[in-house]
């Protein structure tokens, strides 16, 4: 993309507008429906603008060290694809993202390579797509699917949880991006969920969020070994916006007696309070 002039485009799933920054000369802003989906940065593909891509990136860089094959539920500008691919060449990796004409829209304006980088991407429901996945064919899955700013209810759920650990290799990792604020309903639906179908969780927020101080981005992590977490808790404290690791008795505490969510009783994530959405920290 050479013109530094915003791209307003209709889509699938409402209005996207590709926006400029004025202070990085090619990295751009991509929301739908005024809702801040990526950032990119043409020039430097690992860069991440986002707190809580920041907290999945350090997710896969330590926990999924080795990972080779990875799935991104949700694709957007692709921005955590183009990073993997910039700092783990050679690495594989499926995206699934429901909204084509946007997908037409990032392919056209923001160049990523196509399957010379190593990214495919495949224009179908992320649900769908899990069912009918291989499974064990992923070392890591990112679920990043946002409808507007909510996470789907169908994503939600049980089923979707056995789902996504089925298509993992034994030890594979799971992150996932979801936000909430107090009291949590949400959120510690998700852990008791997730945690039916994982044998360990671990939870990386801000502090005030997690303090129910404001709404926010939470990243949820499971996998069916033991999470080595000292890293991932060292490197998000040391972020511009420090995040803590959470996991243990401290985890159950928060999640308390909240239910794993069956298919009949899914619901999307809550409406973000009016002014959440920030530049630098996504949702």
């Amino acid at each position: 993309m050479t013109d530094s002039l915003p791209v307003i485009r209709a889509v699938d799933s409402g209005t996207a507008r590709l926006l400029p920054d004025v202070d990085r000369p090619r990295a751009w802003l991509l929301t739908v429906d005024d809702a801040p989906q990526s950032y990119v940065d043409l020039d430097d593909p690992a860069y991440l603008e986002f707190e809580y891509q920041c907290r999945i990136a350090h997710v896969l860089d330590t926990l999924a060290a080795g990972a080779r094959d990875l799935v991104h539920l949700g694709g957007g500008a692709l921005t955590l694809p183009r990073r993997m691919a910039a700092v783990r060449p050679g690495v594989r990796q499926r995206v699934v993202e429901y909204d084509r004409a946007l997908s037409g829209l990032v392919r056209e304006h923001l160049p990523y390579g196509g399957d010379a980088s190593g990214i495919t991407v495949h224009g179908a429901d992320a649900r769908q797509w899990l069912a009918e996945a291989p499974a064990e064919s992923a070392d890591a899955v990112v679920g990043d699917v946002f409808g507007g700013s909510r996470v789907p209810a169908e994503l939600t759920t049980l089923g979707c949880a056995r789902d996504v650990a089925r298509l993992l290799r034994p030890g594979g990792v799971f992150a996932a991006n979801l936000a909430d604020g107090a009291p949590f309903a949400f959120l510690r639906s998700q852990l008791a969920t997730f945690g039916a179908v994982f044998a360990h969780l671990a939870l990386v927020a801000e502090p005030g969020v997690l303090r129910g101080r404001r709404f926010g981005n939470a990243v949820l992590v499971a996998s069916g070994r033991p999470l080595d977490t000292a890293e991932l808790a060292r490197r998000t404290a040391a972020d511009p916006f420090p995040a803590r690791v959470v996991e243990g008795d401290e985890l159950r505490g928060f999640t308390g007696s909240a239910r794993p969510v069956a298919e009949d009783e899914a619901v999307g994530s809550p409406v973000p309070p009016g002014g959440t959405f920030r530049v630098g920290g996504g949702v």
